[in-house]
């Protein structure tokens, strides 16, 4: 199931103050970068996120779930009303984060 792109469009204006935050569409999703590098994405309509340290510690009771099948887990993250609570997410998460990488030549 393909996610709505209403939904896509509600999450990036949540994650607007931010500023650096930008999507990719992959076959009916959309991966999420901030600052360039993949946070997580919109799957079937759920915000999910990689599970990182910061991100299990700011939301302790986050379950997991598949973005898509034969995918590795990431945490939902329910309380996409909080503008505040998403910045702080994000901000935490992104020294975790492994650095974009190098684009092959030619490409």
């Amino acid at each position: 199931m393909a996610s709505d792109r209403q939904y896509l469009e509600f999450i990036m204006d949540q994650l607007s103050p931010l500023g650096d935050v930008s999507y990719r569409a992959m076959m009916g999703e959309y991966i999420l970068y901030y600052r360039g590098k993949i946070v997580g994405g919109i799957y079937d309509d759920r915000f999910l996120v990689k599970p990182t340290a910061s991100a299990r510690k700011l939301m302790p009771e986050a379950a997991e779930e598949l973005p898509y099948e034969g995918a590795s887990p990431m945490l939902l993250v329910s309380d996409v009303d909080d503008r505040e609570f998403l910045a702080d997410l994000l901000n935490e998460m992104y020294g975790e984060l492994p650095a974009p990488k190098k684009k092959k030549p030619g490409r």
